[in-house]
């Protein structure tokens, strides 16, 4: 029997999820840090890979074949949410002269503009994402949101393909 059940590890990787959308909402209605387009973005992704955590807690699934399934759903998830957030920390990277210009804002762009070119333009970044307004440890948000998003591809890994009931 292993030490952990797949439903102990999809709960836990629901909570963390849960634990960085309280700490984003923190950094936005206490701190009065406002997300970027490519922040909403990453927040979509750690949502998304909570809802199917929290799918996969409560369905519990009986067979190998629904485990990598609901494994395959969050590692794809944390992979769009890791690259998102990789390439956010590498546009606060660049040097300022190579930062891109500060876009329209994210609600005008979804009322005006088809999806994907919004979604280009987001994935393209801004001027306003290159502000780097907090850091630990020396590494920016976004930068802690992919360092996360790895870890919670690694966990889905591990309870699709290597956790037994």
């Amino acid at each position: 029997m292993s030490l952990l059940n797949r439903r102990i590890g999809y709960i836990a990787v629901f909570l963390a999820c849960a634990g960085m959308m309280a700490f984003a909402l923190y950094q936005q209605y206490y701190r009065f840090l406002n997300p970027c387009p490519m922040c909403i973005f990453q927040r979509v992704c750690v949502i998304a890979v909570g809802v199917v955590a929290l799918l996969a807690a409560l369905h519990n699934p009986k067979s190998e074949q629904g485990a990598r399934v609901y494994g395959v759903l969050g590692i794809l998830a944390s992979l769009t949410g890791f690259g998102i957030a990789a390439r956010h920390a590498y546009i606060q990277t660049l040097p300022p002269s190579e930062v891109p210009a500060c876009g329209p804002g994210l609600n005008f762009m979804l009322e005006s503009m088809p999806f994907t070119d919004v979604l280009k333009n987001v994935l393209f970044g801004t001027g306003e994402c290159a502000l780097v307004d907090w850091t630990l440890f020396g590494i920016s948000m976004p930068g802690w949101v992919a360092i996360a998003c790895m870890g919670l591809a690694g966990a889905f890994a591990y309870l699709a393909f290597k956790a037994r009931r």
